[in-house]
């Protein structure tokens, strides 16, 4: 039987994966009105907004700028946030709502690499097999086999890295800063960040950057709050509480892979996009991945979140 504190963990990784589902599609969405700088930085900035007024009611404001802990909340901010949504913002205004929810699938991958180089954690053969079947999902998905990979593909497959390196940096410097200090970090500093640059480039380069007109703007502006709030904010509380109660490796493979198949309800919904048989097809290569890794328990090591050199690269599974 499960213990209370990772079922709780399981519920919030499924809030977390039914939110992220509307992110790809509300990408399309925005980017097709609005330069992808300019959304990234106004959806950044509603969600710096609701994270201050939490933060105030808890009377935590003050954490953000603690000597020892606010270098590390704002190198969290420059990559969760700032890095990250440039990446993801200008790589789904280069492609479809589909895709860019399955490219985005590769993070488990690199989050399995990531907790055994920086945290220690052993690769087990069970995970390994659950990874290579994830990445030949994404590649029959996005049409690898056939070289028809979009121009927003590349980016995408970048962006997953600086949310590891984000993850990264709060197990191994901010393991007993909660949740809600976390997500404001997030956001607070990486929507200053981004206006700052989205600033210094109008400035620099009036033609780099595009603002909408005032009548699509208001139009906008809605979307652009939902966008930041729900989906950003209260997405990365999710996350943030599905982690603290889940290793890093299962908590990603349970949400990134199990988005898209809400995603494409959602894009059809938003965007009328359909599925390819392909994509249908990668897509039940990932799930196969995301049922290995739900139905094992939770990994626990002694050196879980200290990184142990003599740690076996590929150990034997505890999870069978």
């Amino acid at each position: 039987m499960r213990e209370p504190r990772e079922r709780v963990g399981l519920l919030f990784a499924g809030l977390c994966a039914l939110n992220g589902a509307f992110v790809p599609a509300f990408a399309v969405l925005t980017t097709d009105r609005a330069g992808a700088l300019f959304v990234a930085t106004l959806s950044s900035l509603f969600a710096a907004v609701a994270a201050l007024a939490v933060l105030a009611a808890r009377g935590e404001i003050r954490v953000l700028v603690q000597r020892r802990e606010g270098p590390w909340l704002l190198a969290i901010g420059l990559l969760g946030t700032a890095l990250a949504h440039t990446l993801f913002f200008l790589g789904a205004s280069r492609t479809s709502a589909i895709e860019a929810a399955l490219c985005l699938q590769v993070e488990p991958v690199y989050s399995l690499l990531a907790a055994r180089v920086l945290l220690g954690q052993p690769i087990t053969r069970r995970r390994l097999v659950a990874s290579a079947v994830t990445l030949a999902g994404i590649a029959l998905a996005i049409g690898a086999h056939e070289a028809k990979l979009s121009a927003g593909v590349p980016i995408l497959l970048a962006t997953p890295l600086c949310w590891q390196a984000s993850h990264i940096v709060v197990l191994r410097a901010l393991p007993r800063i909660s949740p809600p200090v976390l997500t404001g970090a997030r956001y607070v500093y990486g929507g200053l960040l981004l206006a700052l640059f989205f600033g210094v480039t109008h400035f620099v380069s009036p033609g780099a950057v595009s603002l909408p007109e005032p009548g699509a703007l208001r139009e906008l502006l809605p979307l652009l709050a939902l966008q930041g709030v729900v989906l950003a904010y209260v997405g990365t509380n999710l996350w943030y509480q599905a982690i603290t109660r889940l290793d890093l490796p299962r908590t990603t493979a349970i949400v990134v892979p199990s988005i898209p198949l809400l995603s494409f309800g959602a894009s059809f919904l938003l965007l009328g996009e359909v599925a390819t048989p392909a994509q249908w097809a990668g897509l039940a290569l990932t799930a196969a991945g995301v049922l290995v890794f739900v139905t094992a328990p939770h990994a626990s090591y002694p050196h879980e979140h200290i990184p142990a050199p003599t740690a076996p690269l590929l150990s034997p599974d505890p999870e069978r």
